[in-house]
């Protein structure tokens, strides 16, 4: 064994793809393998990972959810302190972006144990980068409040700055949110909603928001999207440059 090879005990966070199973570094795979314990979100998910690069999932698997994930990352950190390398993957991109995965750090940092981080896939970079739109500075909100007034809330007070607003939003909600982003931030404000990203049907809907809301509003949707609205003060999008031709659902 070389010496890069050699892991030190402790917690790896570990960035998996967000939908092209072959989008996943070398390090990411050495790690996994190596794994004494596997922490993910959906055993089934993380599975089907390992059986399409041939690793074999350790005896030691936990899965973690919003609602275990305090008490898994206790469990966690112990098997760190044992001497163990454990390992944690979200379904998706980067643990505790939007996933699990504070809790697993902050229980491993006040056991004193090691933390390192395999970086990964992630929609938020994916989809600024073919989003076409001024976004050298941003505003990640993750997932938006479900009520429409705390939404409305956040869209008034950083609508008007400059840095680009970025949300990860359901399929079913992704009319809504536009359509109160319109509202709110302004009709002619450019926008773009990232589908599919990585998958085989990947494609980028861009126009201003007025547009964009009324063609959103009733349409149904697979999988999440990631939203992307200019900041203020950018140059305006026309309508004849709001698709990409690419495929449909």
């Amino acid at each position: 064994m070389s010496p890069e090879d050699f892991l030190p005990p402790g917690i790896y966070l570990v960035g998996t793809p967000i939908g092209n199973i072959e989008d996943i570094t070398l390090r990411a795979l050495r790690v996994l393998a190596a794994a004494d314990a596997l922490a993910c979100e959906d055993t089934r998910v993380t599975r089907k990972l390992f059986s399409r690069h041939g690793i074999l999932a350790p005896k030691n698997l936990y899965t973690v959810n919003d609602h275990n994930e305090r008490r898994v990352a206790a469990k966690l950190a112990e098997l760190a302190a044992g001497g163990k390398v454990v390992a944690y993957c979200s379904d998706a991109g980067m643990p505790g972006l939007s996933d699990p995965g504070y809790h697993i750090v902050r229980a491993a940092l006040d056991a004193g144990m090691m933390i390192d981080v395999i970086p990964g896939p992630s929609a938020l970079p994916t989809a600024i980068a073919l989003s076409g739109l001024a976004a050298a500075s941003f505003t990640y909100f993750g997932f938006p409040p479900r009520r429409d007034g705390r939404l409305a809330a956040i869209l008034r007070e950083h609508g008007g700055l400059r840095p680009a607003l970025v949300f990860y939003e359901s399929p079913r909600r992704v009319g809504r949110l536009l359509a109160l982003a319109a509202e709110h931030v302004g009709p002619d404000r450019a926008v773009a909603v990232c589908l599919e990203l990585t998958k085989k049907f990947q494609r980028v809907e861009r126009g201003a928001l007025g547009v964009m809301a009324a063609r959103f509003g009733k349409r149904e949707l697979r999988g999440e999207a990631t939203v992307i609205i200019e900041g203020a003060g950018k140059g305006i999008m026309t309508s004849e440059e709001d698709t990409d031709g690419c495929e449909p659902d």
